[in-house]
């Protein structure tokens, strides 16, 4: 019988490559952690219309790549293929944005489903760690989080990429831009579901990766040129309080980005070795409205786990992860039952301890001992436990004492100190 693997475009994280991933989850939990923003866990799944108006039905996530379905109830429902929406949609359920104290500061980590062509970087499951501010207009907001973005990424050891800043203006100035740039894309030689797009949201068309359709959007009308007063002074703001903060970016008057909602400042990641985006965000304004909630101006990002591991191998970065084992346990004869008991009371003491099971013989057990990257071993036999001790192996310097086995715990702890 063929035996089962994982469905294209989709990956297992296991040992020793998931550590890895946890630790990219960490470094960009932690600068959020500490500025304010509290963890929120969304379901897997939403209704197929929050993503429909919230996302966008111009945009190729919703037109081609969402796993839209229908239950034996008949609801109609999606897998998510972004946070944000799902985000929102909890925090205005919840009634969060009524309970003072906005914005609202959120993160989350999970895991999100497109139906792409599976290549390198991109696939069809895939895992983010996000943050939302909600409910706030404010430069220093959509700063704050374009900064804690580089601070993550810099924490990881990640130094070749660039971060690309534009301002999509707001509904005072956008229809404006959106005719003119209309006006032109109908002048060019387009094909039809090119033009239906443009029809639709034609900023999408600028995202255009085809070099036949950029060869052409030379010359098009720029935003920066159609942006009012109010979206100029504001997009200055975020520029001077970014630069304040030493971190460099890059005017990118084409940056669009792939979702419906953004309005004015929108950023993204672009790390230069893999050539593509490996996180990216901007400011939302309209989007509670657009799922059915209150005027909730708010500002967030994205960034790509596997990406983000992808860029880390790409620089050579190689992450100081400690071993998960800190004792080794090998039980020879019948000292099992004694030095289960000790493996269970390191632990209950805060000691990451291990033992090898399976009754090997000191050979395969000490390869074990090894492989765990353990920095001590503790090694007893019936001998040394009719003598009341343990061998204590530190598995640097391979010196071996034998230790009192009511003196363990605290020999232990005190040497791992």
């Amino acid at each position: 019988m063929a035996t089962f693997q994982a469905p294209k475009g989709t990956y297992d994280l296991i040992p020793p490559v998931s550590v890895k991933y946890l630790a990219v989850r960490e470094a960009i939990a932690a600068p959020l952690r500490n500025s304010g923003y509290g963890y929120i866990e969304t379901p897997g799944f939403e209704d197929v219309g929050l993503f429909a108006r919230g996302v966008g039905e111009s945009t190729d996530i919703v037109s081609k790549e969402m796993y839209a379905f229908e239950t034996k109830g008949g609801d109609q429902l999606a897998l998510r293929p972004e946070g944000t929406a799902s985000v929102l949609r909890a925090a205005l359920e919840a009634s969060l944005h009524k309970k003072g104290n906005l914005p609202v500061k959120l993160w989350y980590s999970g895991s999100y489903y497109r139906y792409e062509k599976p290549q390198a970087g991109r696939y069809r499951h895939f895992s983010q760690v996000g943050a939302e501010a909600i409910g706030a207009e404010d430069p220093a907001l959509d700063a704050e989080l374009i900064i804690l973005a580089d601070q993550a990424y810099r924490s990881l050891g990640l130094r070749d990429f660039r971060i690309l800043l534009n301002s999509l203006g707001d509904k005072e100035c956008r229809p404006v831009y959106r005719e003119a740039l209309q006006s032109f894309l109908r002048g060019l030689d387009l094909d039809a579901e090119t033009m239906r797009r443009a029809e639709i949201n034609p900023l999408r068309v600028l995202d255009d990766k085809r070099a036949d359709v950029q060869k052409q959007l030379v010359g098009a009308p720029v935003l920066r040129d159609y942006l009012c007063d109010a979206c100029k002074a504001y997009h200055e703001q975020v520029r001077v309080l970014v630069t304040a903060a030493g971190v460099a970016f890059e005017d990118d008057d084409k940056l669009v980005r792939g979702l419906d909602y953004y309005t004015r400042t929108t950023f993204e990641f672009v790390h230069e070795g893999l050539g593509i985006a490996v996180g990216g965000g901007g400011r939302y304004d309209g989007l509670s409205e657009m799922i059915g909630g209150p005027a909730l101006p708010s500002v967030g990002w994205a960034l790509g786990v596997d990406r983000t591991v992808l860029a880390l191998e790409k620089e050579g970065v190689e992450l100081d992860i400690p071993a998960s084992t800190s004792v080794f346990a090998v039980a020879l004869g019948e000292a099992k039952a004694t030095v289960f008991g000790l493996v269970t009371q390191l632990r209950k003491a805060g000691v990451a301890a291990d033992m090898s099971y399976g009754g090997k013989g000191l050979k395969g057990a000490m390869k074990d001992a090894n492989r765990s990257g353990a920095r001590f071993a503790i090694v007893a036999g019936d001998r040394d436990l009719a003598e009341g001790v343990v061998q204590l192996k530190d598995m640097e310097s391979g010196d071996q004492t034998a230790v009192p086995v009511g003196e363990l715990i605290d020999t232990v702890r005190a040497r791992l100190a």
